[in-house]
Order: structure tokens, then sequence, then C-alpha cells
């Protein structure tokens, strides 16, 4: 009989509250070499700012780590993990697993021996169906417990059904589930399929949607369950977006818990910043040019900042469209609370050292 992973108390208590969990970037070199000094300052920076996670080895921080000329995967996954180890124990300790059932099976063996806590799985494995994916998600699931990812198509992930998330999430040492198809219908897919396995209780729902974070946050989802009717909420958030403004994401996580709980002034708070984060994210992502921009975007409000020296990507064709700077410049100006700006011109050097 297979013995399915567990979570370690904190994480699994950290997990189930809610927590901001950023997709952690990659800080390179002009040369496009590992900067470790500015990759444990990123790491740095979350963890002061009160992330209750970090997500590394995902699509923010670059699939490419995986390509043999770069063979980055395991050495970014090791600088976070030593990051990790003077941090709060609560914090959620995720790591990205990507590829052919072979290589995701091999990539959580190496997270689980760096002692990360979970690994989210990329639904982005050419010709896979859905019954490969879950298959391939099985196999993973024996090494670590599991978060389920929901990748939009525009950067090339498979269209998921509510079928597919209802099976996903009936295999046991799922724990959590990253929505981020970017599309309202799709998410509500996902959120039914995850009440249909009967493991609502079990499964922690994360918006990854950097389009509609206010919404996912402030919605109360009434599905059906084996059960009965069910109401469900997103608990937190697993995002790119929130690698840039970490500080302000945690105090809007702690809004949208407050408003849940029936703070009428935190749920109107919230509301009124939903459109000012779209904004944020176009500036970001990039979506005008099909997110072309959309990890040099997160790259340039960090090099911005002051915590990262450049934008270089692994792929030298990813770079941000024009104008992209310029837009994220007038964010940074137009939202100084969300952009952690003050924060991080004040302890930057110390996470330098």
């Amino acid at each position: 009989m297979t013995t399915v992973p567990t979570l370690r108390a904190e994480a699994a208590q950290t997990l189930s509250r809610g927590a901001v969990i950023p997709a952690h970037p990659l800080a390179l070199t002009a040369d496009r070499r590992l900067d470790e000094r500015r990759q444990r300052a990123l790491s740095r920076y979350y963890l002061a700012a009160g992330a209750g996670g970090l997500a590394v080895g995902v699509h923010t921080t670059q699939f490419e780590i995986r390509d043999p000329e770069h063979g980055l995967y395991e050495p970014v996954l090791a600088l976070a993990a030593e990051e990790l180890q003077a941090a709060d124990p609560g914090v959620v300790r995720i790591a990205g697993v990507a590829g052919d059932t072979a290589q995701a099976v091999a990539e959580a063996q190496v997270a689980r021996d760096l002692g990360y806590d979970a690994v989210l799985v990329s639904p982005r494995v050419a010709g896979a169906d859905n019954a490969a994916l879950l298959d391939r998600a099985r196999a993973v699931g024996e090494v670590l417990p599991l978060v389920g990812f929901y990748l939009q198509t525009a950067i090339g992930g498979p269209v998921l059904d509510r079928d597919f998330w209802c099976e996903f999430a009936s295999i046991p040492s799922v724990v959590a589930v990253k929505a981020a198809p970017f599309d309202r219908y799709r998410t509500l897919e996902l959120v039914r399929g995850v009440a249909a396995s009967g493991r609502a209780d079990d499964i922690a729902l994360y918006t990854g949607n950097d389009d509609s974070i206010a919404t996912d946050l402030l919605s109360e989802f009434h599905v059906e369950s084996p059960d009965g009717p069910r109401t469900l909420r997103f608990v937190g958030g697993l995002l790119g977006q929130w690698a840039v403004g970490t500080r302000a994401a945690v105090h809007i996580l702690d809004t949208a818990h407050r408003a849940a709980a029936g703070d009428l002034e935190a749920y109107h708070r919230l509301g009124r910043i939903g459109a000012d984060l779209v904004d944020l994210n176009q500036a970001v992502f990039d979506p005008g040019n099909d997110f072309h921009g959309v990890i040099a975007g997160v790259h340039e409000m960090l090099r911005q900042q002051g915590l990262l020296e450049g934008i270089w990507c692994l792929d030298p064709n990813e770079s941000l469209s024009p104008g992209q700077a310029e837009e994220i410049a007038r964010v940074r100006a137009a939202y100084p609370e969300l952009n952690d700006d003050a924060f991080i011109a004040e302890n930057v050097q110390e996470w330098l050292r």
C-alpha cells in the first residue's frame, strides 16, 4: 500500500488558513548567469515582507532553468531552501515541477531532498491528454503533496474541465489548487470540480488569476458537493503578481480575510482597490502584447526598485514590450501603497549583503 505524503503541521496550517505566496523570479547577470547575491536578496525581501510561502521553479522562475545548457533547477531551489532555513516554520516551501512523468517525478525528488513541502504541477506537457496529466499527478503525488495548477491558455496551458478537476482533487496527496486560467468561467469550473470530489475540506483554493485578484478573494462560490450545497472561497494567492508589492499583498490578503469575516469596511476597501490592482497588473504582465513581457515586466519593477540589476531572461527573446518600462514607472507612481517602494528602499542594502 502506497503511503500518502503529508505536509508538515505548520505548513498545513498556513496553507489552509491562506497565505501570500510569491512566484519567485530568477536573478541573472548581464551574461545570463545566476546572480546568487540578488537571488538571495529576493527571497529575503519576500520573507521580510511577511509572505506565508515561496514558490520556486515555477513559470516566473522561467521554465528554461531546466534546460541542460543552464542546469539551474536544483541550484535555484537550493538557494531558496538555504534562505528558508531561518524562516518561520509556518512558511510553506513549494517547488514547481514540469515535463513528462519521469522528469516531474525526478524534480519532485530533488525538491523533497531539499526540504520542500509540496510541488506545484505544471499542466503544460506536450502531447499529454487529461488522462496522462492525471496519471503524472498521481506518480508525482507519491513523492510530495500536490498543488494543482490551471495555467492560462495564452502561455501554453490546456483547457481543463470540471471532470478533470474532480479527478485531480480526488488524488489523496492534493493539498491545494491554484486557479490561473485568467477566465471566470474556467475558474468556476475548477471550483465546482474540487467541490464535486468530496475533498473540498482538505484542499485550499488559491487564486493565480493575477488579473482578478480582488474579485477572487471577495467571491463566494455556491456549489454542489456529495454532501450537499457548499460555499467555497479562495483563501490566498500564489501569484506572479505578488512577486512585486509583496508586503502590500500581505495587507490585501488580511483585508480579504477580514471582509470574509463580515468587516464591511474591509470589503469596501478591497473593492475600491480592485481596479488599481488590474491596472498595475496590465503594466507588469503586458497582456496587450499577449504577455510577451510578463517575466521581463516583473524584473523591470524589481530593477526600478533596486532589487535586480537588470531584466535579463535565459531566453534572449524575452524582453519588455515598447513602452512597458514607462507603464511600470507610471503605476509605481500612481499606486505607491501597492508597490513597496519605501519598504524596499529602507531594507534593500541589508538584503543584498
